[in-house]
């Protein structure tokens, strides 16, 4: 259900299972049903991270899954998923096991194919992944399932991260805006366009931050709170909240 905000924006209300009938998401404990809803969370990389955990949240809920897995992890995350080293990690409360309708290899720190520098389009790594840039994956999930209802940035780099602020360079700590916190908004930019009405997109942030994290550097903090500034669209005192408002366009509130 969508509902209306005195601010002019939208929010989704996630509703209960129809009475009558136990959704995996009751069985879960879950108080909502995305059954039939379809989620993209890019930054998934093993079993054990935040990412891999919303996803199966979201599984439990009853929603479609699709990933956007770093190129470079790519081969050895679905070799691993193939040979059953996540079954463990996989089971629903229903007895399912987590599935994916599509996977997708990604690099959030390319906008468009002209963004790719040729020693990475070159790489071993990356020459046999096909389409990997932001633009191109999001073209791909629209053909591929249609519109999605849900975005999830849950991906982060920082080429310096074990150096102290003082001691990372402006090219370390520049790159660590970029992948961290950047790659959001470039994220939002194609992905908002192919979202359905009341959709909902989030990105993680980290303690760093707020708080000072010993060996967490390399811009990273800084990163992470830019993370939390784009998520809510502005800084604490002058807040501006952004939504996308059914494929129309975005808007901007004042708070």
């Amino acid at each position: 259900m969508v509902r209306a905000m005195p601010n002019g924006l939208r929010t989704v209300v996630a509703r209960p299972a129809a009475s009558g009938r136990r959704s995996v998401a009751a069985a879960a404990g879950l108080s909502i049903d995305l059954t039939g809803k379809k989620a993209f969370i890019a930054g998934v990389a093993d079993d054990q991270g935040f990412g891999w955990a919303i996803a199966k949240a979201l599984a439990e809920a009853g929603a479609e899954i699709s990933l956007g897995v770093w190129v470079p992890a790519l081969n050895i995350f679905e070799t691993s998923f193939r040979r059953g080293k996540f079954d463990e990690s996989r089971k629903l409360s229903n007895g399912g096991m987590l599935d994916f309708a599509h996977i997708y290899p990604m690099d959030a720190v390319f906008d468009t194919p002209e963004d790719v520098p040729e020693e990475v389009r070159t790489n071993k790594r990356y020459a046999g992944a096909g389409a990997f840039t932001v633009s191109e994956i999001a073209e791909r999930v629209k053909a591929d399932v249609g519109n999605i209802d849900i975005v999830v940035h849950s991906l982060a780099n920082g080429p310096e991260v074990t150096k102290p602020l003082l001691e990372t360079s402006r090219k370390g700590y520049l790159a660590a805006m970029s992948a961290s916190s950047y790659s959001f908004v470039s994220m939002m930019q194609r992905f908002g366009p192919i979202m359905n009405p009341g959709g909902a997109a989030i990105s993680l942030t980290y303690i760093a931050s707020e708080d000072v994290i010993p060996g967490y550097g390399g811009g990273m903090s800084s990163a992470k709170a830019v993370s939390f500034l784009v998520k809510w669209g502005g800084g604490r005192v002058s807040c501006k909240w952004l939504a996308w408002d059914g494929k129309i366009h975005w808007q901007h509130q004042q708070r």
